[in-house]
């Protein structure tokens, strides 16, 4: 989380309602990634108050990739298999997370999230964006060639051992693309699930994300360094 004091606690609470419904063993871990507003009172309150959720602070914020290895490096403290990602700002629909555990239970080692699947859709999301995105879905789809369908959604799991092992750079978004590059190059299993993107609500800030010139060229990279692998 960075900067979402309006819907940390509807997030949290969210979250863990859909995981108390599973029966596996599972825990939610915040990342509060350096946040300038209310958003670490918040989180702490909540971690006081709900079992299974471990809150981390980061005293300047480092970005999206050292939001991702900070949780994965709890996740393995606490003895997890799997690390589940998914945007704080519910744009990724919590109910969707029981929708990974089947994949979970074959042993996938990446489970990605599909928008363009049977049962996957994108909700409220501008025209513009949604071309962009169907745009690069193909072409790293294409290049990637390993059975990922919507290779630049965020929504995934990979099993810890596996990420922690990636010597991952990327700050940002594109750490999504480098995380495939080196999955298959170590040669690991993909799957498929079904999920749903929503646009942010209207009274959260505007997202980080954006596509650009510059945000073309670095997921590309990844997708183009895959062919060699």
């Amino acid at each position: 989380m960075f900067n979402e004091e309006v819907g940390a606690e509807k997030c949290v609470r969210a979250v863990t309602e859909v995981l108390t419904r599973l029966t596996c063993r599972r825990a939610l871990i915040v990342v509060n990634d350096g946040s300038t507003d209310r958003t670490p009172e918040i989180v702490d309150s909540l971690e006081a108050e709900i079992p299974h959720l471990t809150v981390i602070h980061h005293e300047t914020n480092g970005g999206y990739g050292a939001g991702l290895k900070t949780g994965a490096i709890e996740a393995d403290r606490q003895g997890f298999e799997y690390v589940l990602f998914m945007d704080s700002d519910l744009t990724n629909p919590p109910s969707d997370i029981p929708k990974f555990v089947p994949e979970m239970k074959k042993g996938s080692d990446v489970i990605k999230g599909c928008r363009f699947c049977k049962g996957g859709r994108m909700v409220g999301v501008p025209w513009k964006r949604q071309v962009m995105t169907r745009t690069a879905r193909l072409i790293s789809a294409c290049l990637f060639r390993v059975g990922v369908k919507d290779c630049t959604n965020g929504f995934r799991a990979i099993k810890t051992e596996v990420f922690l092992k990636m010597p991952l750079e990327e700050r940002g978004f594109a750490i999504i693309m480098e995380e495939l590059y080196w999955a298959k190059k170590f040669g690991c299993t993909f799957a498929n699930v079904p999920t749903t993107l929503h646009s942010r609500s209207e009274d959260q800030r505007p997202t980080l994300f954006a596509y650009n010139y510059s945000t073309v060229a670095v997921y590309l990279k990844h997708a183009v360094r895959s062919l060699f692998v």
